[in-house]
């Protein structure tokens, strides 16, 4: 997968926005760049796309942003001549596959069946846009098609949104879906702009799933670890299970026999997808302690602390 496409994954939605006019561009890229979403794949259905596409390549030039609904070389070069970085098209059209394979510019064209996938993969490509989604057999579609074609992955578009986000996403072999329902026509008419940056926010929010996992507390030695864990199970009954270096009581509280990691103890944090959380949260300025990784035994990031403490605690971020 070249370079666009993983960081197109590790973002995991892209915004599908319609421009009628240019002068909503740099306003609804802020939008999309505050609400955490530096993305967006501008369709070329309306004459303002290209100029669109250009003013927020000037404004943001960091922004991950693409040319959707392409169909023919001359919008390529239109689109790539403005700014766009990838082309994603509604079908499979080899002049247009080919012409941006050849040139080195990634596309994503719309497949929806099997024939489609072996075009896909006899012009050389990897990724291909699964559309119309959910009228083309939605999540099981995608699925049934997968099983033979193992190297194939998918980024659905059409009828996705806040409610089967996470369920699409859970499939590995899909690396992003496309939506607009954090960017609406209706409020980018409007220039309801604070409305998308607070849709785009709840979009990250929920398909990272941030939730608090356990608190793991320093204690001076092991014998305080048991006083304290029998306290929580004589005034809670939250049940204790002694371990090597640890007490838990129940599953949310941890006790360490000695002091550990952090000035007071850590706060483990679990996430729906801890590679897209990191990726995430260092756009936001985070970092992390490489050392700190762990790995199931497929390779699968499963666990990294934060270099940052909060109130004393050191901060785990954990796959769900």
């Amino acid at each position: 997968m070249n370079e666009v496409l993983s960081k197109i994954q590790m973002m995991g939605i892209v915004p599908v926005i319609k421009l009628d006019h240019a002068k909503d561009a740099v306003p609804l890229a802020k939008a999309l760049c505050d609400g955490g979403l530096p993305c967006a794949e501008v369709t070329f259905r309306t004459v303002a796309a290209e100029e669109s596409i250009r003013l927020m390549r000037e404004a943001f030039p960091d922004m991950l942003i693409g040319a959707g609904t392409v169909l023919t070389t001359e919008q390529v070069d239109l689109a790539v001549k403005a700014g766009a970085s990838f082309i994603v098209s509604p079908g499979l059209n080899p002049k247009v596959v080919n012409y941006c394979v050849e040139r080195g510019i990634p596309i994503t064209p719309g497949c929806s069946t099997p024939s489609d996938i072996e075009a896909a993969i006899e012009l050389g490509l990897d990724v291909v846009k699964f559309f119309p989604a959910e009228a083309a057999g939605g999540l099981a579609m995608i699925k049934a098609m997968a099983a033979p074609y193992v190297n194939m992955k998918f980024m659905p578009t059409g009828g996705i949104n806040a409610s089967n986000l996470i369920s699409y996403l859970d499939f590995p072999k899909i690396i992003a879906c496309g939506g607009s329902w954090m960017v609406k026509d209706d409020l980018v008419k409007a220039g309801d702009f604070v409305k998308i940056t607070e849709l785009t926010k709840e979009a990250v929010t929920m398909m990272l799933g941030f939730k608090l996992s356990y608190v793991g507390i320093n204690m001076d030695d092991e014998k305080q670890a048991e006083q304290v864990a029998d306290s929580f199970d004589k005034m809670f009954g939250f049940e204790k299970t002694v371990g090597t270096s640890s007490i838990f009581a129940g599953s949310s509280i941890e006790l360490m026999k000695k002091p550990y990691i952090g000035e007071r103890g850590h706060i483990a944090v679990q996430t729906n997808f801890i590679e897209r959380a990191v990726y995430h949260l260092m756009k936001q300025g985070y970092t992390f302690n490489e050392e700190s990784k762990r790995f199931d035994n497929k390779g699968n990031l499963q666990a990294v602390y934060f270099n940052q403490e909060l109130g004393g605690f050191a901060i785990q971020l954990v796959q769900k």
